[in-house]
């Protein structure tokens, strides 16, 4: 009997090359399987289907994971506001950690001897995949065609012609992946340090030209409405998706370190989750108090470096995921948003947990909270030991 290996299956051009390569040139029953994150349609997932078993595949198996990882992920990332550098809401790495585990968990399910992936080996999903395999499934061998043979795209495609398939050399100028937290876009462009993706690369092209307004209702910390109409937290993300996307919002391309050590750029379009995590640290600021922003945003920034280098399942995870969870208690209320081509802001808030509140006093106006011989005490107080360093080294020098 042949032995089996479980294929990560996209459809694309590597993992087309791994399903002829696997079968024909190593002798192996393939199994090709994928796992939706919120990325593809009914059809789009049927046209991958057809696609494996035209390829050879033994079996093919789709795997839903997007509610899965919108609670064990996504969640964790809109309470930490993680924006990586900055920029980049992390949209493929963390979708690859769901993607890893749950092809990890299908492999055990079908007893496979093999799992294999299309990773090349100059990015970070060949450590993310091999790393998540070797915690779950460390006595799975793992094979991976494009990184041991380094093949470059048109060698694949070449394979691929002289074994009957045709794949368009066009199609695979720009390497396209889209999921629930967003869209990368990877091309010639993204190799370089100075050029930019032409409008054309984009998925999703621009065409809103006037502005419009939206509220976006959070109960503690995950978004449940969009103007008024009640949405469970994924299809609120697809929906304001759907709405901000053709206004061209959320397009950058981020530059980062790589688990490799190199630095790498890439495209993504990725309108919902900005918006979200930039509303949602406003609602923060207004109801959160300044140590637990401070620690947050600390707290936060390696979580999103760790689930970047693919480490979602160390332990400290879950601690880190336990205090955000616990700091969203009060980020409940309506944050009012503009969007306008290419750009959006934010208005402002409405909750009952603002602590910007008239009753205590307003900023630069009036208080009600204390009186001036207050103050003046309190100021004394709060600089005394930083009076008495002054005082001390001064008259030493």
């Amino acid at each position: 009997m042949k032995k089996k290996v479980v294929l990560a299956f996209s459809g694309g051009l590597d993992t087309s090359f791994c399903c002829i390569y696997l079968a024909q040139d190593r002798g192996l029953e393939v199994h090709s399987v994928i796992v939706n994150t919120g990325g593809f349609s009914d059809e789009e997932l049927q046209e991958i289907e057809k696609r494996a078993y035209a390829l050879g595949v033994k079996s093919h198996a789709v795997v839903d994971e997007t509610e899965s990882y919108y609670d064990g992920c996504i969640k964790y990332l809109i309470f930490g506001n993680v924006l990586k550098n900055a920029t980049y809401p992390l949209s493929v790495s963390a979708e690859r950690v769901s993607q890893a585990t749950a092809i990890a968990n299908y492999v055990k399910k079908i007893g496979a001897d093999y799992v294999a992936h299309g990773s090349t080996g100059a990015g970070n999903d060949q450590v993310r995949f091999d790393m998540i395999f070797n915690i779950i499934i460390p006595e799975v061998e793992i094979i991976t065609p494009i990184r041991d043979l380094k093949l470059s795209r048109e060698a694949e495609i070449e394979y691929l012609a002289e074994h009957g398939v045709e794949y368009s050399a066009e199609k695979a100028r720009y390497s396209i992946n889209k999921g629930l937290w967003g869209t990368s876009v990877g091309g010639k462009e993204t190799l370089t340090s100075h050029e930019t993706l032409p409008e054309s690369a984009w998925p999703t092209q621009v065409s809103e030209t006037e502005s419009r307004k939206l509220e976006l209702t959070f109960e503690k910390g995950e978004l449940v409405a969009i103007d008024g109409e009640n949405l469970a937290p994924v299809r609120a993300i697809q929906k304001l998706q759907a709405i901000a996307q053709p206004f061209g919002i959320g397009r950058d391309i981020h530059v980062g370190d790589t688990i490799i050590g190199i630095k790498g750029r890439v495209g993504f379009e990725a309108a919902a989750p900005v918006l979200i995590i930039k509303a949602h640290h406003t609602l923060e600021k207004h109801t959160l108090t300044k140590w637990q922003l401070s620690w947050k945003e600390q707290l936060s920034s390696f979580y999103g470096n760790w689930l970047h280098e693919g480490q979602f399942h160390d332990p400290i995870m879950r601690n880190i995921e336990a205090f955000l969870a616990d700091t969203q208690k009060v980020v409940s209320g309506k944050v009012f948003v503009e969007l306008l081509p290419y750009r959006f802001h934010i208005i402002g808030i409405e909750s009952n947990h603002d602590l910007m509140s008239n009753k205590f006093g307003s900023y630069g106006e009036m208080n009600n909270a204390w009186s001036g011989e207050d103050v003046k005490g309190f100021s004394k107080i709060f600089g005394n030991q930083v009076m008495i360093w002054h005082k001390v080294n001064s008259e030493e020098a």
